[in-house]
């Protein structure tokens, strides 16, 4: 009886352990294809934060598209108008007597700076490694294949019954993009290895079994310098060089490094590439491939989703896309679509380099669209609203020092262009780090940008209680762009009020007086609502510090007469200081909701009124076509999600799989943008758990269509990890752990509770909220 009982129990938990790994391998997280990339939006991206390469899976000639992050044109730039200062006043009187297009004129003419010359500040491609196989015949077994959990690309397929695999990584650790070739039978590797690059900045050099590829990217003389190195190392066969690169011939494997590096850190280019290749050279590819593997899972497997019934379509991703583009619902995709956001962040975004630009790491060309640069006026800021509730917080970084080396030259044009002390940014800038209004005023005359990217560091206080952060990193940064808009706002003589100005709606227009039109006005919604959320975290911020007391109370008495946000006849809010009529009514710009997100001024319970003005505004907007661009979409479901409409979020995410989204899963702006991958993955982590005004909020906009689920690893402001399962739509169980010991409020539909932890303590509740 013993040993039957025994028997029983073994065999029971031999059951459970099988059915875990299969559960696993059913929840796998891979994009894949049955045949090769034929443009580069089906190519699949590897990064490792600096590094990026696009990887076709071609069958005889294999293109590798690669990327340095700091291959660029130009040099740091002065573009502020001299006259801008001596005019600012007489803008401002313009606007204040309803003179709008005279107003909007004179600004441009004599604050607005320069736009930049095309191709004088560009992100560009490093090149292309092209390897050229000899013939193979009778292709089989194709496939394709981008594995999250491990960010390795595989490219499979038998020939003339010979199986051939290419793996290809980017490791982080060892900072080199890795290659392995393998033929299941001996001697069948043969192809030629070379690197090249549009335009004619490169010269290629190859001595022994390494390509040199060096170069100059630049406009009129000024930008980066590159260098990359490929190296092969093959076992049998032979490696003979060319004048333009490597021939291995009837290798049994093959094994591929790709260094490089730029001038931009102030090192030499060629010799810190040469160098990566060296310190890689005695490390064994399963060595370099087990460094990589656990590097990026440490970060990545923070965070599991898992929505409805496993995976049993068995399907190409492309085809997945094609079906939900024809109606049918795919919860898997809508896994590896949030997944696969967490993965482009930490492929393009680590510590020590730069941040995530337009195109996150990858672009094909020398003019890439918008210059693959920095869109301060929602772009950039978008790419890290997932960072930190999916808890990827270090991803941050390159952000956060990126915008503190916006404050040197941010306080030149402070003064310059504004007369005011503190620091400015406006509506773009790049990795030279200009501030000064250029362009149009209908998108340039926008003095709000580092403001916006200051509320990134109050979140990550708010996140972690990181105390040291918040005295050496974010205070700093918050106190420069408060102290930009004490000088800047000035009195509204009509209100007796506060307001901004000159400025704009980001990329919007009015018209008004039957029918001029200008973009250029005194106190724009969303301008106040930035300010009034900086000033509240400097605030918050001075207290907690125990520092700058009287400044404090300055930023108080200006919140107190700073104008508030209105709601205009028609129950919206008002997106200007007036209630005129919109020229675009389906502007793809809302800005006038960001205090419904990121901000979160329109969410309190206690006025519900702004919540249903929102809600009429976002309603006209998508009347009229808005949401037509990627990151538009993914904007709206974190507003849907904020509005607690499970629906809405969940029919906007399907929109954005049926019209903005390629074949290997990038946001498609038009063109190819990042923004909305990463908008889209916070949103859906939006819609399952929510933490501003002081509570956690769970399961806020859950759609029926995601009846079953369970989401592990979740982030939020307090300093809590969050793991949330539900059944049939309903919470089953919660798991709570706290960072910092705080107390825990929570909601979940009707239900209340208030928990209390100590720091490391993790506590269970049951979908009553009562503890376990």
């Amino acid at each position: 009886m013993n040993k039957l009982f025994f028997t029983v129990i073994i065999l029971a938990i031999v059951f459970q352990a099988c059915n875990k790994e299969t559960i696993q391998q059913q929840r796998d997280l891979k994009l894949w294809y049955d045949k090769p990339a034929d443009n580069w939006v089906e190519a699949l991206p590897i990064g490792n934060g600096r590094m990026g390469a696009m990887v076709f899976g071609g069958i005889e000639n294999e293109r590798i598209q690669l990327n340095e992050e700091s291959v660029w044109t130009g040099a740091p730039v002065k573009r502020a108008n001299p006259e801008a200062l001596e005019n600012l006043d007489k803008v401002r009187q313009l606007l204040f007597d309803g003179k709008y297009a005279e107003g909007d004129r004179l600004a441009q003419e004599k604050i607005m700076g320069t736009r930049l010359e095309s191709g004088s500040h560009t992100y560009q491609t490093l090149g292309d490694l092209h390897l050229q196989f000899t013939k193979l015949n009778n292709v089989s077994n194709y496939k394709r294949t981008l594995d999250l959990r491990t960010a390795i690309t595989t490219t499979g397929f038998e020939a003339a019954g010979v199986k051939y695999k290419r793996e290809v990584f980017a490791s982080a650790p060892n900072q080199i993009i890795v290659i392995k070739l393998t033929a299941s039978e001996k001697g069948k590797l043969s192809f030629s290895a070379s690197l090249n690059r549009p335009g004619e900045a490169e010269q290629i050099s190859v001595s022994g079994n390494q390509i040199l590829m060096t170069g100059f990217a630049q406009y009129e003389g000024k930008g980066t310098h590159f260098a990359s190195v490929v190296s092969v190392d093959a076992t049998g066969g032979e490696i003979a060089s060319t004048d333009t690169g490597l021939i291995v011939k009837n290798a049994d494997e093959v094994e591929i490094h790709i260094a490089a590096r730029t001038d931009f850190w102030g090192k030499d280019e060629i010799e810190t590439s040469a160098a990566d290749i060296k310190n890689t050279t005695e490390i064994s590819y399963e060595k370099l491939k087990s460094n990589h593997i656990s590097e990026y899972q440490n970060l990545f497997n923070r965070v599991d989703l898992a929505l409805n019934e496993a995976d049993t379509l068995n399907l190409p991703t492309d085809k997945r896309l094609t079906r939900i583009k024809n109606g049918e619902t795919d919860s898997h995709f809508t896994e590896l679509y949030f997944q696969y956001g967490r993965y482009l962040l930490i492929s393009s975004s680590r510590a020590g380099n730069l941040p995530s630009n337009l195109q996150g790491l990858w672009a094909a060309k020398l003019n890439p669209p918008w210059n693959a640069d920095y869109h301060i006026n929602i772009n950039i800021q978008m790419n890290y609203w997932p960072a930190l509730v999916t808890n990827l917080a270090e991803c941050q970084q390159p952000f956060f020092e990126f915008v503190d080396g916006l404050r040197k030259r941010g306080a030149i044009t402070a003064k310059e262009v504004y007369g005011c002390r503190g620091v400015v940014a406006h509506h773009t800038t790049d990795i030279w780090k200009y501030t000064d209004p250029i362009g149009k005023t209908g998108y340039g005359m926008w003095p709000m940008g580092f403001a916006w990217c200051t509320d990134h560091f109050w979140e990550n206080y708010d996140y972690s209680g990181d105390k040291q952060f918040l005295k050496e990193k974010a205070y700093p940064v918050l106190k420069d762009a408060a102290l930009f808009f004490v000088d800047f706002l000035v009195e509204d003589p009509k209100t007796e009020l506060l307001v901004s100005g000159p400025s704009m709606s980001p990329e919007n227009q009015f018209s008004y007086d039957d029918g001029k039109r200008a973009a250029v006005c005194m106190g724009p919604a969303m301008d106040h609502e930035i300010i009034r959320e900086l000033f509240s975290n400097t605030i918050k911020a001075s207290a907690i510090l125990g520092v700058d007391k009287s400044f404090s109370d300055t930023l108080k008495t200006m919140l107190q007469n700073l104008t508030p946000s209105q709601i205009g006849s028609d129950g919206r809010i008002l997106e200007w200081s007036e209630e005129f009529k919109e020229v675009e009514p389906g502007h793809r710009h809302m800005s006038h909701l960001y205090a419904l997100y990121p901000g979160e001024e329109f969410t309190n319970p206690d006025d519900t009124k702004w919540m249903e003005a929102a809600k009429k505004s976002l309603a006209g907007r998508l009347e009229h076509g808005g949401g037509h661009t990627g990151w538009s979409r993914a904007w709206i479901i974190n507003f849907y999600a904020r509005l607690k409409d499970g629906e809405k979020a969940y029919e906007n995410i399907q929109a954005l799989y049926r019209k903005s989204t390629h074949p290997n899963m990038f946001d498609n702006h038009p063109p190819f943008q990042i923004d909305g991958n990463f908008g889209a993955t916070a949103g859906i982590a939006e819609m399952l758990l929510q933490s501003h005004n002081g509570v956690l909020q769970i399961l806020p906009a859950l759609p029926n269509a995601w009846g079953n689920g369970s989401v592990k690893g979740l982030r939020t402001r307090g300093g809590f990890e969050v793991d949330i399962e539900w059944k049939s739509g309903k919470l089953v169980d919660l798991k709570i752990k706290s960072l910092n010991g705080n107390p825990c409020k929570i909601i979940y539909g009707n239900l209340v509770s208030v928990i209390e932890l100590g720091a490391g303590e993790t506590k269970i509740l049951d979908g009553g909220l009562a503890l376990k």
